[in-house]
C-alpha cells in the first residue's frame, strides 16, 4: 500500500515536471506587441496552464503551470526576471482553476465539454487576474502611470488576453481529452487522479 502511494506521488511529480517545461516552451513561442505597460504577447503559455490543471488536478495542476510560468520569466525572458514571484502565483491560478472545476465539479469525467468549461472558467479567473496586476502593479506601482494611464495600458492587453484564452479554451480540451484517453489506456490515469 504505502510503495502504491509512493508510486502515486512520484507519477505526478514527474508529469508537474513535464507539463512545468511544456508551459515554460509554450510561453517561449510567442509574438510580442508593444504597449504602455511593457508588452502585449500572444504564445501558447496558458494552453499549457489549463491542460496542467485538467490532467493533474488543482494542486498539481497549479504547481506545473505556475513553475513553467516562472521558469519562463527566470530563464527564457530576463527582461521578466523580478516578476517570478509574482508569475508563479498568477499563472498557478491557471492551473488550479482549471483542475478544482474538472475535478471538483466534473468529478474527472473526460469529455470535450467538461474541459472547455473548465478551461474557460480558468481563463477568466487568470484574465481578471493578470488584468488588476497589470493596473495595480505594473502600471501604478512599477511605472508610476496616473489611473488613467494605467487603465489606457490594461484596454491594451485585453486583446491579447482574450485571444490566448480563447486558444487555451479551444486547445487545452482537445488535448486534455486525448491525452485522458491514451493515460486510461495506459493504466495511468489512476495516478493522477
Amino acid at each position: 500500500m504505502n510503495q502504491s502511494k509512493n508510486n502515486q506521488v512520484l507519477t505526478k511529480l514527474c508529469m508537474t515536471a513535464v507539463m512545468a517545461a511544456l508551459v515554460a516552451v509554450g510561453s517561449y513561442l510567442q509574438i510580442q506587441i508593444p504597449s504602455i505597460l511593457g508588452t502585449s504577447r500572444f504564445h501558447l503559455g496558458n494552453v499549457m496552464c489549463a491542460l496542467s490543471g485538467l490532467l493533474l488536478g488543482p494542486w498539481w495542476g497549479a504547481l506545473g503551470s505556475g513553475l513553467g510560468s516562472a521558469l519562463y520569466d527566470l530563464l527564457l525572458d530576463p527582461t521578466r526576471f523580478a516578476e517570478f514571484p509574482i508569475t508563479f502565483v498568477l499563472k498557478g491560478v491557471y492551473g488550479l482553476v482549471a483542475g478544482a472545476v474538472f475535478f471538483k465539479v466534473f468529478k474527472g469525467k473526460s469529455n470535450y465539454v467538461n474541459e472547455v468549461v473548465a478551461s474557460g472558467l480558468a481563463a477568466v479567473s487568470y484574465i481578471v487576474v493578470y488584468l488588476a496586476k497589470s493596473f495595480f502593479y505594473n502600471g501604478l506601482l512599477i511605472k508610476g502611470l496616473t489611473a488613467e494611464a494605467a487603465w489606457l495600458g490594461v484596454l491594451e492587453k485585453i486583446p491579447s488576453s482574450l485571444f490566448n484564452g480563447i486558444v487555451a479554451v479551444i486547445f487545452a480540451p482537445i488535448l486534455g481529452a486525448a491525452l485522458h484517453k491514451a493515460l486510461k489506456a495506459a493504466h495511468l490515469e489512476a495516478k493522477l487522479a
